[in-house]
């Protein structure tokens, strides 16, 4: 077997792995690269292989740095299954089609600014069609349910507790007269989530490829984490401020709405007014509560007034544009959760350029931001950034929470690892910044000494 490093090697965007097994092609994900423009535009639009050759694709979870190009291999003559959890195909079926809108009218804003300086348009990196053909393409599988994608592998998804139908992918493959078991980790969740299911531990590994997001980070405790958010929100409210949360529509949204919840319900915050600006955070809830058995069970068991855990009666979750434009002439205190979470595209830009100048307001930032990315760039503290390109001045109290991130720490990373049983013959490290990756091997050869581990670089292609 050859496996073939496409994406997230040493970074953690574009997550995308091909397998070269018993003469088929298997691919790991097919994530959305994201970065400065014309990179970004060259790296999702030219694959580094003909997608027609591509037998099956097996997805971990429905993020868009995982699932986000699919659009564009189902355009380029991919027309094979797309494989994932049940709750995966849902997420993904509103989530591609939503991106899909977003290139389309990201490309038409920025061709706009580039006809005042003469310049030709631009292209969107696909169009909702293509989104519409990909998603034909998702065949769901239950978690445990054995299926072979391609001859000589089997494959079984396990929970992964990362957002909701998040994966990890169990191969077990049968090449020229011997077995082994590969797993690929998908993204890891923390465990002892507000919502989701704990990681599953997987037995009898002969190859692990992991993820490396916060390999040479620790998380905040969270339970600190909820009394930090309601002292923040708290003196920001006192002041007349407004809250803003960058947030992904699925998973981190749903997660702080449910915090929100637990707060107001005990008394720790006021029932003040909450709105969710996205459109597809909307769809995304329903999709939670259709799905509430692959929740953690119980969940209403800690909030108030017999209200589902992702909607409330102070909660308004806004649809239209002229329903989140309203928004910005409103004076009174409010809290508002609007995507993206890295603040790369949606209506999350809008309310940053509309408040980050006041300095009674605060901007709140629950989940990963990649590097140079806008919501990066705010979290590191720079003065003054670009928005819909105009300079606007960072005068509003910023912070940043990783303690709700839906990734595994270093040490919920190495815990998982220590859970796994089997000879660990060789270890990948994938999907993290390269300092991220290099820390992450050295403390698994420390754990695995038997083990070699690795931090692939991007293209490089290694025999099994």
């Amino acid at each position: 077997m050859k496996i073939r490093f496409l994406g997230a090697a040493r970074t953690t965007t574009g997550s995308m792995y091909l397998l070269e097994i018993n003469g088929k092609n298997l691919l790991l994900e097919c994530g959305l690269f994201q970065g400065h423009r014309e990179e970004t535009t060259r790296r999702n639009t030219t694959f580094p292989f003909d997608p027609r050759t591509i037998d099956a694709v097996v997805l971990s979870h429905a993020h868009i740095d995982h699932a986000g190009n699919l659009p564009n291999l189902a355009s380029k003559g991919f027309d094979g299954p797309i494989h994932c959890t049940e709750a995966t195909r849902d997420l993904c079926s509103i989530m591609l089609i939503d991106s899909a809108h977003i290139q389309e009218q990201d490309a038409i804003f920025v061709s706009k600014w580039r006809a005042k300086k003469h310049l030709p348009p631009v292209q969107p990196l696909y169009r909702v069609p293509d989104a519409e053909k990909a998603v034909k393409q998702l065949v769901p599988h239950g978690y445990e349910k054995t299926f072979s994608p391609v001859d000589g592998v089997s494959v079984t998804f396990r929970e992964a507790g990362h957002i909701l139908g998040s994966a990890q992918v169990i191969l077990d493959i049968q090449e020229k007269g011997r077995k082994y078991r590969w797993l690929f980790s998908g993204d890891v969740g923390r465990g002892n989530d507000e919502l989701l299911r704990d990681p599953v531990p997987v037995e009898n590994v002969d190859y692990l490829q992991i993820e490396s997001t916060y390999g040479n980070r620790e998380h905040a405790v969270r339970i600190d984490a909820d009394a930090m958010v309601a002292k923040l929100v708290g003196e920001t409210i006192a002041q007349r401020g407004k809250v803003i949360i960058p947030a992904f529509s699925v998973g981190r949204t749903q997660q702080i709405v449910y915090v929100l919840h637990e707060l107001i319900c005990a008394g720790k915050l006021s029932r003040l007014p909450i709105f969710v600006d996205s459109p597809l955070s909307v769809k995304a809830s329903d999709i939670y509560n259709k799905h509430l058995a692959d929740l953690k069970p119980d969940l209403a068991a800690t909030l108030c007034n017999h209200e589902s855990p992702f909607y409330m009666n102070n909660l308004t979750y806004t649809a239209s544009a002229e329903e989140s434009k309203a928004l910005n002439n409103r004076a009174e205190p409010m809290i508002i959760i609007s995507a993206s979470g890295m603040c790369e595209a949606g209506r999350i830009r809008h309310h940053l350029k509309n408040n980050i100048a006041d300095k009674k307001n605060l901007l709140l930032f629950i989940g990963y931001c990649a590097e140079g990315t806008l919501g990066n760039l705010i979290t590191a503290g720079r003065p003054r950034v670009n928005i819909f390109g105009e300079p606007c001045d960072v005068r509003a109290k910023v912070v940043s929470l990783d303690t709700y991130s839906g990734h595994a720490d270093k040490n919920e990373l190495k815990s998982y690892v220590q859970k796994l049983t089997g000879n660990i013959k060789r270890i990948f490290c994938i999907h993290g910044e390269e300092p991220q990756c290099l820390a992450h091997a050295e403390t698994l050869r420390a754990l695995k000494p038997g083990a070699q581990v690795s931090v692939p670089e991007y293209l490089q292609a290694v025999e099994i």
